[in-house]
């Protein structure tokens, strides 16, 4: 059920992480996205909604994240109580998929809701209102983390993970990425291979003078200032330099980069 059309994000695939998705999504496996931030995850998702028409649901994790959230309560309006659908309830619902962003920050008490939806039960019971509801064939459970920000205390629970198909995600490949920016933002070629080495050239220098290196993401901003007529440089600083460091003389370093890539 491909129906992708000119309103479907943006996407420029690194390998079969396509084909993958929808033949988990048509044998109705739910799958799980692992890559650093800003490698395109979300987007990704984002697109294979659009191209499979489904209703996307994504939730960003967090710590106070409660089962309630995800599933639905009741609240109060108008003198009486009404129940109220969370995100996973109506994904389920509507036969859609629910995305579970950055799925580790979660409580696992909380991530415990996902087990009878992540197997062949594919069942969503909802103590609240008696229901116990059957997922049809088209909704999809997709979750994902960032490996790098994995500890001991907020790892997967193994029970949680092993209901998953995964799928890493990385960084693209040069070529990709300047297909990514021309794509994203319809830069001109050059300019997109001088922000593509430039993240090339701050990625060397993760776990060194950088705790995190300059996404993709970061790059598509930076590349969208410049198109609207941003000087390249200050366009580099504000969406490159200034968001990934706060130490002064890293930033000097940084910015030493982006001159001499831009012939300045």
């Amino acid at each position: 059920m491909d129906t992708k059309t000119s309103n479907t994000p943006f996407y420029e695939p690194s390998g079969d992480e396509c084909e993958l998705f929808e033949r988990a999504w048509k044998n109705r496996l739910p799958l799980l996205i692992k890559g650093p931030t800003g490698c395109g995850k979300t987007r990704f998702v984002s697109h294979m909604a659009a191209r499979l028409n489904l209703p996307l649901y994504t939730v960003a994790c967090h710590d106070d994240l409660t089962a309630a959230d995800l599933v639905g309560r009741h609240l109060i309006g108008d003198g009486e109580t009404i129940w109220n659908d969370g995100p996973l309830t109506r994904a389920v619902r509507e036969g859609g998929i629910c995305y579970l962003d950055e799925v580790v920050e979660a409580r696992k008490d909380t991530t415990v809701v996902l087990h009878p939806l992540a197997d062949d039960r594919r069942m969503l019971p909802i103590d609240r209102t008696g229901e116990l509801l059957q997922a049809p064939p088209s909704f999809m459970l997709v979750v994902s983390y960032n490996p790098g920000y994995q500890n001991f205390l907020k790892g997967m629970k193994p029970s949680t993970r092993q209901r998953f198909v995964s799928l890493t995600f990385d960084f693209p490949t040069a070529a990709q990425e300047e297909a990514v920016l021309i794509g994203e933002t319809g830069i001109d070629t050059m300019t997109a291979k001088r922000l593509v080495s430039i993240a090339g050239a701050f990625r060397a220098l993760r776990d060194h003078d950088l705790e995190e290196v300059a996404s993709t993401r970061l790059l598509v901003y930076a590349a969208t200032l410049i198109k609207d007529g941003y000087d390249p440089v200050r366009a580099c600083r504000a969406a490159l330099v200034e968001t990934l460091t706060d130490d002064a003389e890293t930033a000097v370093a940084l910015n030493e980069v982006v001159s001499a890539t831009f012939g300045r």
